[in-house]
């Protein structure tokens, strides 16, 4: 028999962040942007590893701003004043490096429109100072296609509490994976996640949860490292996707009858009118979820009450409060 999931909180999960987020006075300017629900919240859980490729190519603080400049999809890192200062490949450098010397990495945290670590709508310019579209930073780009399974996420849009939950989401998904599959490779493990992973995967993509099913019905005719590396691929993609409000409903109601013939129709009528509350918006997530958990605890099967949607992330964090 399988041993019992690791909870994800028994050990603090490590996680790239921009160092300016941390209060580090590394900017530009010598300033920071010290960020409050990075080091007052998900530090609980996180373990931070802050990094600021602008100083690690030998720019000093106070510094002349860089700014990317040319073609959107593939620009330069160039002073502001100085276009002979150029940092492209130094930066590009820098990502690949730091994917390579960390590769326990769960997620990256970024500050917005910075020219090294900007993860989209980092403005760029053309080189007589005119706007030329929108593009990445150069350091975060070149670390994400060294590690394409990396959550990374700007700190600003944390404040959007979707896009706040997804993106956590995905950090414990990885963190999961490399604790119960990467650790010990075999395809027990392999099908035992996904098995565990279904309603999580549902909820952000029912299409992703059919085509990593199909797939490993027939895995076992592939070596398994290949095997691993399409499916957690796979998997990250599709849980990229917010869930929606409806897609969470179909979950919820998929776990719902995992009780049906357990309880009576009093606790079904509960359920059901708290899955319809959270359906019309009167109510949050947390509301039909806690109701589901305290009645599995008592009828569910170890199948259902395995599964991560119920608990995809610590409940301290309160993510499932605000959508």
């Amino acid at each position: 028999m399988r041993e019992p999931v690791v909870d994800a909180t028994d050990s603090l999960i490590p996680i790239g962040i921009s160092a300016c987020l941390m209060g580090e006075k590394v900017r530009y300017n010598g300033g920071h942007k010290r960020s409050q629900y990075c080091l007052d919240v998900l530090s609980d859980c996180f373990s931070f590893k802050p990094f600021c490729p602008e100083l690690a190519v030998g720019l000093g603080v106070p510094r002349e701003p860089i700014r990317l400049v040319g073609e959107a999809a593939h620009p330069s890192a160039l002073g502001t004043k100085d276009p002979s200062l150029d940092v492209t490949e130094a930066l590009a450098e820098q990502g690949r490096t730091v994917a390579a010397a960390l590769p326990d990495l769960c997620g990256y945290i970024v500050i917005k429109g910075s020219p090294s670590c900007g993860m989209e709508r980092v403005k760029v310019y053309h080189p007589n100072g005119m706007p030329n579209g929108a593009g990445r930073g150069l350091f975060i780009d070149a670390l994400m296609r060294a590690n394409p399974l990396l959550p990374v996420e700007e700190e600003g849009r944390l404040n959007d509490p979707v896009l706040r939950e997804n993106f956590i989401v995905r950090v414990f998904a990885l963190h999961r994976w490399k604790q119960l599959v990467a650790a010990e490779p075999s395809y027990h493990a392999l099908l035992q996640f996904h098995s565990q992973s279904k309603y999580l995967l549902m909820a952000h993509s029912y299409e992703g949860y059919r085509v990593l099913g199909r797939y490993l019905a027939e895995a076992h005719d592939q070596p398994i490292d290949k095997a691993m590396q399409t499916y957690i691929s796979g998997l990250m993609e599709h849980l990229s996707q917010c869930a929606t409000r409806n897609s969470h409903v179909n979950v919820l109601m998929h776990v719902f009858g995992y009780l049906k013939k357990a309880i009576d129709s009093q606790c079904k009528q509960e359920i059901l009118d708290s899955i319809d509350e959270y359906h019309r918006g009167e109510v949050h997530l947390v509301v039909p979820l806690t109701l589901l958990r305290h009645y599995l605890k008592r009828h569910g099967s170890d199948y259902i009450k395995q599964q991560f949607y119920l608990d995809p992330h610590p409940y301290k964090l309160g993510l499932r409060n605000y959508i």
